[in-house]
């Protein structure tokens, strides 16, 4: 049952999910006071602060509080079942409350409000005033510049104000308290927000030196300004991007992400030699923008890099070691081996490729030469990451592609079976040949007499160690096309010249293994090998350990002949039956 004491300011009430700030003393049915907010009745004269529908509360209460209006004073009279005595929501109380009685709560509220909680524990909540724009919101190890004003709501004193001259702070460097970082980190640009604070999210803060630490909670205004981009690209502060001003459109859907062509003026600048110059499109370039296409090695790895992440009309700040900027590219003059640099870079505009829709087959194919130009390009510079991507982000989109007759069916399946091998020959040149023969393997699939694809296998094969698999491809090679046999025999000889190495290799680490009689090998008394540990007698049958110790004298333990064995090159393959026997 509710009486209203003094009626409130107009007739909207607090809905779920808003906060509600009140005093309240609950009395019995005599009228005794049993507890109260309210300093002149035992209180702290700290009111309550609870979120209907999500706070643990008295049912009685979110009943009643839904029906009040900011400033009202109501009288409640509660069941047990409805307060401390609630069988399935209970508060806790002490031992000697009368929990079990009919009480009377004197409702006073205060205020109440829309917010969004911050933390599951209802110690941060933001009160939007104003929303922002878009959908970035800053984090570590982002900048911001906000205007803020700090004041301890229990008191109405202000302890911190700019709200005039911007304030500027780092996000992961403490300059200002844990909790109003989490909630900064909630908001967009352009936001204005109320944050509230419990005391366990206000924290030491170095650029806020007067702050109520002891403070029951805290209430900040906060607009924010800018956020300042700061991206650690590679996760170990070897190549930084801060954002100098904001660019036109939305992060990241506006960025240009996929291959395009790209228009910047930059300007290089070495730090570590009191910030000189070494170049200046505007100036060194008559004025004239830098144009060139993304993904194509025309520009240091570690600024095409930043540029992508980068907004039309954003200029920038990229500061990058050597390993990102002229390590692996021309280096121009003055910048001298391993220097740290910077780039100013201002993204001009962006064009992106042509997409492929409405294109007819000879369009697209026509495309494909272009692109695939470019990485043979690449190739021959030795970029081959750079290559490879280009070659398979053809062979992504040829999946939408639709050849209208035969014609155009044997054109685009010879384009494709030439892209495969492209990408083969990159991950052999990056020393992966087993991904190499995977890429060959897809063109013999559909074609098993493909010579230029039995000639890449057989290269990745040898380099592998697959000498009788190499050797049957280039073989095969000459069974197919006569005009091969020149390339196929070149290729065998260096098969050969690697498996002879191979093999001395092997016998080395063999030598005198075979001098054993049958059985000989296996009563080696331990004085006859020198042990990296304790040996243990092996059987054919038992699984070796998983070390491969160098062998040494004339002599081999019989777990250490499986470890090599185990290795699988040609030679051991050949010589299993033998080795077998001696054991």
């Amino acid at each position: 049952m509710k009486a209203i004491i003094r009626a409130g300011e107009n007739m909207e009430t607090p809905q779920k999910g808003n906060q509600v700030v009140f005093h309240y003393t609950t009395r019995t049915t005599d009228g005794v006071v049993v507890e109260s907010t309210k300093s002149n009745l035992g209180g702290r004269d700290v009111p309550l602060k609870l979120i209907l529908g999500k706070s643990k509360m008295l049912k009685g209460w979110e009943e009643g509080l839904m029906s009040m209006c900011k400033g009202e004073v109501s009288m409640l009279k509660i069941i047990p079942e409805l307060h401390y005595g609630d069988p399935e929501w209970p508060v806790p109380v002490p031992d000697d409350f009368p929990k079990d009685q009919i009480l009377v709560f004197e409702i006073e509220l205060l205020d109440f409000r829309s917010v969004k909680v911050v933390t599951d524990d209802f110690g941060i909540l933001k009160e939007v005033i104003i929303h922002g724009q878009g959908w970035e919101t800053p984090r570590e190890p982002y900048e911001v510049k906000v205007r803020i004003t700090g004041k301890v709501p229990r008191e109405g004193k202000i302890f911190f104000q700019k709200d005039q001259e911007p304030f500027h702070f780092t996000f992961g460097k403490n300059e200002v308290p844990n909790g109003l970082e989490k909630a900064i980190a909630t908001m967009t640009r352009g936001e204005i927000a109320k944050i509230f604070l419990s005391p366990p999210y206000i924290t030491g803060a170095s650029a806020i030196p007067d702050l109520p630490l002891e403070a029951d909670d805290l209430e900040f205004k906060v607009e924010l300004l800018q956020v300042i981009q700061v991206r650690d690209m590679v996760g170990d502060g070897r190549l930084i991007k801060r954002r100098l001003r904001d660019g036109k459109g939305e992060f990241p859907v506006d960025c240009p992400l996929q291959d395009s062509v790209l228009r910047i003026h930059y300007k290089g600048i070495l730090p570590d030699d009191g910030g000189k110059v070494f170049c200046d499109t505007r100036v060194d370039n008559d004025g004239e923008p830098l144009e060139f296409g993304s993904g194509e090695g025309r520009v240091p790895e570690g600024l095409e890099m930043c540029v992508k992440l980068m907004l039309p009309g954003e200029l920038a700040l990229v500061s990058s070691v050597s390993g990102f900027a002229y390590d692996k590219f021309p280096r121009p003059d003055g910048v001298p081996d391993g220097a740290n640099v910077q780039w100013e870079v201002e993204l001009l505009s962006f064009e992106a490729v042509k997409d492929w829709t409405g294109m007819n087959f000879k369009q697209i194919m026509d495309d494909v030469e272009k692109i695939k130009g470019t990485g043979n390009r690449l190739f021959k510079e030795s970029k081959f990451d750079l290559a490879k991507a280009k070659y398979e982000k053809v062979l992504r989109e040829f999946n939408h592609v639709n050849p209208q007759d035969d014609e155009e069916g044997a054109i685009f399946a010879q384009t494709r079976n030439l892209l495969n091998l492209n990408v083969a020959a990159c991950h052999q040149k990056l020393g992966d040949p087993s991904k190499s023969i995977e890429w060959c393997n897809k063109v013999l699939e559909g074609n098993p007499h493909h010579v230029k694809a039995l000639y890449r296998r057989g290269v990745a094969y040898t380099a592998r160690g697959d000498f009788e698999e190499a050797h049957s491809d280039f073989e095969t090679m000459k069974r197919i096309d006569k005009s091969s046999e020149q390339d196929a025999n070149a290729a065998i000889i260096k098969l050969q010249k690697k498996k002879q190495d191979a093999e001395a290799k092997a016998r080395k680490q063999f030598k005198g293994l075979f001098d054993k009689k049958p059985g000989e090998i296996s009563s080696v008394s331990s004085t006859d090998v020198k042990p990296d540990g304790p040996e243990e007698t092996v059987h054919p049958e038992t699984k070796p350990p998983e070390d491969l110790p160098e062998v040494e004298e004339q002599t081999l333990h019989p777990g250490k002949f499986w470890r090599l064995f185990n290795s699988g090159t040609s030679f051991f393959k050949n010589i299993a039956r033998k080795g077998c026997a001696i054991l």
